[in-house]
């Protein structure tokens, strides 16, 4: 556990078990173990929420969260969070997974995401130069239960087609369909050669004739659409974006609060000596990478650095963009230091085994993710309170691409949470037993009927956390920019 970590106060709910998992050596035995598995976890008990008697107050965990945050971007982050149920859920993992350590738990571990909802997948390009569909937020990531990553993606696919005012009967298939996927992959990822199953991964080209619907001849286009715009952001459209050129170099544009250049910073009495604590953090990063990956950073030199907003549930993490160029300023390159604290799941099922959460979040998403960034590596940094926070840095744009989830029709809808649901399936054969998940999971219907159920029970709960916020909001109990 980082030194740098702040924690919350105790759980109320015992610590969940995953560490006394035992992987069988033979496919027969871990087959057996999963189907075992279900006198723990009935298939069936995964349909039930309620509110346990002594639940933690939502609303107080969220505000013990807040308290590790810089204080004055709290305000705008309630605000991105009571936009909508669905924006109030991205900002509340935490909440969820207090709520998760009370339901039944399989036991079966793998290398979670952490906070898997539907908008924290999306495209990328990979150092092939191809672009990739895939997870792309890994703050949270640690060991615990699989199901809870299933759970949270299922529970956003309910509350996303709630908010495009989908029909309830498309919203439930759409889930259905996202539990089939994720039970079908798992079982198609178990019955590979583990090599070959490692190496899958979804190509965009490739795959949107597959997972785009056909629908009156015509395809949905959502999907294509984002692939499009990831093609367009790179690092020269990032630079044409957030700098100019000032005194022989490129200089970060001032868009406070969101992006604030380092000359402008309040809360620094030596910005100097601020400046030195950056290279002392860019000099701890070059050491995270491996030395073909140093070679290439080594080839770019220092011009800029800003204060940056990103996300919603991320904001009032710290966060810093530093601009580079290679040979001049036409071959500029965008790096991002985002802070890593505790994971929510290291609350409930055990401390992370790495020294620092950047280290947590690099090796986790390098474990996780089927192609990740070249210049993906960790670092730490003395923030203004004195206190040393840990970083994760990686390349800011890098034909990144998102989907527009709140202009989902029900076909995207499904069509999202297929792929969503087909790379979290990847990325729990890649780090647990699938074929025990697999055999868990069995042939029928009854644990994605069960997860539907769940996720409509949960977005409910959502929508009471959510009301209480609001109107803790209305009453100025609440800070809102």
């Amino acid at each position: 556990m980082s030194e740098a970590a702040d924690h919350l106060s105790p759980s109320a709910n015992p610590p969940v078990d995953v560490s006394s998992w035992e992987r069988k050596s033979e496919p027969r035995g871990r087959s057996r173990a999963g189907i075992a598995a279900r006198a723990k976890a009935p298939l069936e008990s995964h349909a039930v929420w309620q509110v346990q008697s002594g639940r933690r107050e939502a609303i107080g965990l969220l505000e013990e969260q807040s308290a590790i945050r810089v204080p004055d971007l709290i305000p705008l982050r309630y605000k991105r969070m009571s936009a909508s149920p669905f924006t109030f859920y991205r900002g509340t993992v935490l909440i969820m997974t207090n709520d998760l350590a009370t339901t039944p738990v399989t036991g079966i571990p793998v290398q979670c995401v952490g906070d898997a909802h539907i908008g924290n997948f999306g495209i990328f390009r990979s150092p092939s130069a191809r672009l990739v569909f895939d997870i792309n937020d890994f703050d949270e990531t640690a060991t615990g239960p699989w199901e809870w990553d299933l759970k949270r993606l299922a529970v956003s696919v309910e509350i996303c087609g709630r908010a495009n005012k989908i029909k309830e009967k498309d919203i439930r298939a759409a889930v259905l369909q996202c539990t089939r996927e994720y039970r079908e992959r798992i079982k198609w990822f178990s019955e590979m050669d583990y090599l070959d199953a490692w190496y899958e991964h979804l190509d965009v080209e490739e795959t949107l004739d597959r997972f785009e619907t056909n629908a009156g001849g015509k395809r949905n286009g959502t999907l294509r659409q984002a692939a499009m715009k990831a093609l367009l952001k790179d690092n020269d459209a990032a630079a044409a974006k957030l700098c100019r050129f000032k005194d022989g170099k490129l200089r970060f544009r001032s868009n406070p609060p969101e992006l604030v250049p380092i000359n402008e910073l309040g809360g620094y009495a030596d910005l100097d000596a601020l400046q030195a604590r950056l290279d002392t953090l860019f000099e701890n990063y070059r050491h995270s990478l491996y030395e073909d990956r140093r070679w290439v950073f080594d080839h770019f030199r220092y011009q800029d650095a800003a204060r940056k907003v990103v996300g919603v549930g991320s904001v009032g993490q710290r966060a810093w963009a530093s601009v580079w160029i290679a040979r001049d300023i036409n071959d500029p390159m965008m790096i991002q230091m985002k802070e890593a604290t505790y994971s929510v799941l290291e609350h409930y099922c055990g401390a992370s085994p790495y020294a620092t959460h950047g280290e947590r979040v690099v090796q986790g998403q390098k474990l996780i993710q089927s192609t990740a960034d070249v210049l993906l590596g960790w670092t730490s940094f003395l923030a203004e309170d004195g206190k040393k926070r840990d970083y994760y840095v990686r390349q800011l744009w890098n034909g990144k691409g998102s989907i527009d989830i709140d202009n989902l029709n029900a076909t995207a809808l499904s069509d999202l949470s297929r792929m969503c649901a087909w790379c979290l399936a990847h990325a729990h054969a890649r780090t647990g037993d699938s074929i025990a998940i697999a055999n868990y999971l069995g042939g029928s219907d009854e644990f994605d009927q069960a997860i539907a159920s769940f996720a409509v029970s949960y977005a409910e709960q959502n929508d009471e956390d959510y009301a209480v916020f609001k109107k803790m909001i209305k009453k100025g109990e609440l800070p809102c920019a």
